[in-house]
């Protein structure tokens, strides 16, 4: 049976353009609510039990009907509950952006100090999902980095920890790691403390969260491995933050950057560079991210795609 394939454009009524958009976003929300759905219980069920909702998904290539069988698009088959809810969280967070954005955000900048709570918890629990990809993929993959993870007093630095989610992963597949969590928006951290007592494990315990600006950062060789998450630094800041972030790893370590992967299309490409500036981001690709690491010095670059059309993981090490 063949695969079913999105349409590879978006084709507007000429008459009314608005009215296909305002339907490509109810389709995404058909997306989101069936990758929540299936966090809890089996796809096919999930795509049985809501038949207009699938219908939906039908129309715009992204599930196939052979006689009573469903199949959802294989860029959305996760091989686990927890991995569909980090799914569609984080295209809800997304979808919430662009409400805020159309709303006009009543003055603010649009920058995630400016989103309520409800994005900045959403934003964060799709980051557990990095967090299992880092554990369960890259670290295996980066030579000498799994043994340091394993030392017991080995240490992790997670920059722009948000609510911590993402750090909470970590420590639970490095049970003797641990993990400090950067953030410079105490709100956010509020959260993150509320989310790591409600979770109230023995990893959580392993997490410590620091009010700080990475650009700020002064610790030498004190860490086996950085997350940073690239994308969410402005360019200023990326710049000032990866030379301290290199000092800050210990000789041989390892620092994982998230980085977008480049838009295969015009519409995306532009979707894209707004969402950046409007969350005060940047537009560093992997390449770019790869060469801005071999520059301060370090070296053994290596990428890892994530899931179709999501971030590229490019990891590199301290000498």
């Amino acid at each position: 049976m063949a695969e079913p394939s999105p349409s590879s454009a978006l084709l507007l009524d000429l008459d009314d353009p608005s009215t296909t958009l305002e339907a490509a976003a109810w389709a995404q929300a058909a997306l989101v609510a069936t990758l929540n759905d299936a966090a809890a219980k089996p796809l096919a069920e999930v795509l049985a039990a809501h038949p207009q909702r699938t219908a939906v998904l039908e129309t715009v290539g992204l599930v196939r009907r052979d006689g009573d069988t469903l199949t959802l698009h294989p860029s959305y088959r996760y091989p686990d509950g927890p991995t569909y809810r980090s799914a569609a969280q984080a295209r809800l967070g997304s979808l919430r952006q662009a409400v805020a954005a159309a709303a006009g955000d009543q003055g603010a900048t649009g920058g995630w100090a400016d989103q309520d709570d409800e994005v900045l918890r959403n934003q964060g629990r799709a980051s557990a999902g990095t967090g299992r990809a880092i554990a369960g993929t890259v670290v295996p993959a980066l030579p000498g980095l799994a043994e340091r993870l394993d030392a017991r007093g080995s240490r992790i630095l997670d920059v722009g920890t948000g609510i911590a989610a993402l750090a909470l992963a970590l420590a639970e597949a490095f049970p003797s790691s641990e993990i400090v969590g950067l953030d410079v928006m105490e709100r956010v951290l509020e959260l993150a403390r509320t989310e790591l007592a409600d979770a109230g494990t023995e990893a959580a315990n392993r997490v410590t969260l620091r009010h700080a600006d990475v650009a700020d950062m002064a610790e030498r060789a004190a860490y086996d491995m950085v997350w940073l998450p690239a994308p969410f630094l402005s360019e200023a800041a990326l710049s000032q933050a990866l030379p301290r972030l290199v000092k800050a790893l210990k000789p041989g370590a390892w620092i994982v950057v998230g980085t977008n992967s480049t838009a295969p299309d015009r519409l995306r490409r532009a979707v894209a560079g707004w969402h950046a500036v409007r969350n005060g981001g940047n537009a560093h690709d992997s390449d770019r991210m790869a060469d801005a690491l071999t520059t301060h010095g370090l070296r053994d670059a290596r990428r890892f795609p994530t899931v179709p059309g999501g971030p590229v993981l490019v990891a590199a090490r301290r000498d």
